[in-house]
């Protein structure tokens, strides 16, 4: 068991902050034991709880007292809500299907204790007793976690510790939960009393995982952020460049935690949906970029006085990322690993162009340009009108990197005709600024790194649908292979599109995968 978080004196209010703030750390399979005598608070707990993991504080809430089980589907995760008071023997537990509601979701039970050896193990437990202080209706809530979860309890205490002394009204905030992408990293919305809006970063530093290559992980080969520092340096540097990145307001670099500026919710994919004109947005995006290259990455400063230098991309980066292909998509298209020669094959229609991308001009990379992380921000002026998000991967490497990043997004269609517009209007805006500028070698490079990063989410979202059960990537894919065909029709990358068409001809790539 874990050592107890014991708070004490919760008012309504409270109350409803730690159930935001439990609800922001579960996770699909977790079961929440509530005790306590009557009155001392777990049913209004739970309701505040589903609220919050539903994201709909106005949500009707029903006890579960007499029908004993109530349902609720949320974006993250279905929640199950029983209590457990009026059963009559452990037996009843087992036709409520608490671990068939574990498998789809999360499941908050009240008077566990009644269910006696016939419960599954609570992963987290509170207890609830009342104060009993006369005119203050307040309640002690003592939370601890089985052995399993105790790392989590220890990390929801740490995120309770920075917010009391960083929200910027104490303890006085809602928190929401915002749905994440493929990372590891949390987010939440804090809105404090007043009215102002901030992010939650929950960002613990990432173990390094087993070795692949040469004694390193894949994280150090393919420079991925490990911590925040990189987040915290690049934001302050693109800010202080005249760009929009999120001001960072408060900062625990040794915990991963960051309470940053909220942008809003106009992210370019949510916008395209909503109907907006993407032309318009994309175009902002291509301008930014275009304004990112007359300012060179350089050392950059953290708060706690250190500074942080960008990695520069390499062959390793190039080589680890485009062979997560065969790694991942292969076998779960074919079942079985891609045979030595396939691979072999594979490398060597790599090389040259890897050798050809990297003698390219470098400049900011920051990695991840595309609609998920892109935010309009109509009330400022460019290049401030496009708020820019999640680039703590960034490296020093080829401008048309996050060109094509943008260009051929992986979750939203851009169109061969915009793709086109935009790439000529960026050639045309870049050869008037810089004398030296090949516009002929970016086109190649564009191509050459468009191959690269689609072959590399090929087999990340193979890797993402049968490593980490998220299925939805496995939608995108027809999109990620009408890029990559854009992209091998270069006159450059005629080798490249041979193996592709030799190994992964167009039947083959329609071909559902494996799970």
């Amino acid at each position: 068991m874990s050592t107890p978080l014991v708070l004490k004196k919760l008012n309504l209010p409270d109350m409803t902050r730690l159930a935001e703030e439990v609800a922001f750390m579960l996770s699909p399979g977790d079961c929440i034991a509530l005790t306590g005598e009557l009155g001392a608070g777990k049913t209004t707990f739970a309701r505040a709880l589903i609220r919050a993991a539903s994201g709909e504080r106005e949500l009707e809430v029903p006890s579960p007292t007499f029908t004993l089980t109530q349902l609720y589907e949320t974006p993250r995760f279905e929640i199950a809500h029983l209590d457990l008071y009026r059963i009559e023997t452990p037996n009843e537990v087992e036709e409520l299907g608490i671990e068939a509601a574990l498998l789809r979701g999360i499941a908050v039970i009240e008077w566990p204790e009644r269910g006696e050896d016939r419960m599954p193990t609570a992963d987290f437990i509170l207890s609830f007793t009342d104060d009993g202080d006369g005119d203050n209706d307040t309640r002690s809530v003592t939370m601890s976690s089985n052995t399993a979860s105790a790392p989590r309890l220890a990390r929801f205490t740490e995120i309770r510790d920075f917010l009391s002394v960083s929200a910027s009204a104490g303890t006085d905030y809602h928190l929401s939960y915002l749905q994440g992408d493929a990372s590891p990293r949390r987010y939440a919305r804090l809105i404090d009393g007043n009215g102002k809006r901030s992010i939650l970063m929950d960002s613990p530093k990432q173990g390094d995982g087993p070795p692949i290559q040469n004694g390193l992980p894949y994280s150090q080969i393919a420079h991925l952020a490990e911590d925040v520092r990189p987040f915290a340096a690049i934001s302050t540097a693109l800010n202080e460049r005249g760009f929009s990145a999120p001001e960072i307001f408060a900062h625990d670099l040794n915990d991963g935690l960051l309470l940053i500026e909220d942008f809003g919710d106009a992210v370019f994919g949510s916008e395209v949906k909503r109907g907006r004109d993407q032309a318009n947005l994309w175009q902002r995006a291509t301008d930014t970029l275009i304004a990112l290259r007359a300012s060179p990455p350089i050392q950059m400063p953290l708060p706690d006085g250190t500074d942080y230098q960008l990695p520069k991309i390499d062959r390793h980066v190039l080589n680890i990322e485009t062979q997560l292909l065969l790694d991942w998509y292969w076998p779960s298209v074919f079942g079985k690993p891609a045979h030595s020669d396939i691979e072999l094959q594979f490398t060597r229609a790599w090389s040259p162009l890897f050798d050809a991308v990297l003698a390219a001009p470098f400049g900011w990379l920051l990695r991840d340009f595309h609609s998920p992380n892109l935010i309009a921000l109509d009330n400022r002026k460019p290049p401030r009108d496009v708020g820019i998000i999640d680039f703590q991967d960034a490296m020093i490497g080829p401008h048309a990197y996050d060109l094509v990043s943008l260009l051929q997004d992986a979750r939203v269609d851009v169109s061969a005709d915009l793709e086109t517009n935009l790439i000529e209007r960026y050639l045309e805006q870049v050869s008037t600024t810089e004398a030296h500028f090949d516009a002929d070698q970016f086109r190649f490079v564009y191509a050459a790194l468009g191959a690269q990063r689609n072959t590399k989410i090929l087999g990340i979202f193979a890797r993402l649908a049968k490593r980490d059960g998220k299925r939805q990537y496995l939608t995108h894919l027809p999109r990620i292979w009408g890029y990559l065909a854009r992209n091998l029709a270069h006159p450059g990358l005629t080798e490249l599109a041979a193996w592709y068409d030799a190994h992964l001809p167009a039947d083959i790539r329609r071909r559902g995968i494996a799970l």
